[in-house]
């Protein structure tokens, strides 16, 4: 078992949103993607992160009354039709999008940075569970993730609440191709004492 995990690892690769088709998991799938999210490193069981699951006909709505709005009045020209029309699908280009929110508690003894850990965390976990059971996944953030309104519209306070990304869900159009990795001796070395 655990060299099927190890072996799965090893081989995880995400679908990009344009090519997944918008289907979402089974509830059960989704409530076990979701179980997976909640169980992360957590110092001293802060619990800094909400997930905001956007789904079924909620994610039109979502972009037509939260995403294009907020596009709209954070141009200072008028939103040609091409983008327009991007902007009211930008939920819908998968089965599902669950929005992680970073709330801060503050004052903590805990750093605000391990806790923006902690929520990076949940989006990793998020994302590998959904991979794990055969899911096209992809975490984005792009311009949505900065936006004080897009933070509110999610119940988040934008003056100290970040989103640390959407992991888009959907259904494999086609396998992904493999994409350039790390080289290993570029980015691990092995500290010596001299």
């Amino acid at each position: 078992m655990s060299s099927d995990v190890i072996q799965f690892l090893q081989q995880r690769r995400s679908v990009v949103t344009k090519k997944m088709l918008p289907v979402a998991p089974t509830d059960s799938d989704l409530e076990q993607i979701i179980s997976c999210g909640l169980r992360v490193p957590d110092h001293s069981n802060v619990q800094p992160w909400k997930l905001i699951v956007i789904k079924d006909d909620a994610r039109k709505k979502f972009d037509e009354e939260v995403i294009l709005k907020a596009a709209e009045a954070s141009s200072s020209e008028t939103l040609s039709d091409t983008v327009k029309q991007l902007e009211s699908q930008r939920m819908q280009r998968s089965g599902v999008v669950i929005a992680v929110l970073c709330s801060f508690v503050i004052p903590h003894k805990i750093p605000v940075w391990e806790q923006q850990l902690s929520a990076g965390a949940v989006c990793s976990h998020l994302l590998i569970a959904a991979q794990s059971l055969d899911y096209a996944a992809q975490w984005i953030t792009e311009w949505p993730a900065y936006n004080p309104d897009v933070i509110s519209a999610l119940g988040g306070d934008p003056t100290s609440d970040r989103i640390a990304g959407f992991i888009h869900i959907g259904k494999k159009q086609s396998q992904p191709d493999e994409r350039k990795r790390p080289i290993h001796d570029e980015k691990v070395s092995y500290w010596q004492q001299s």
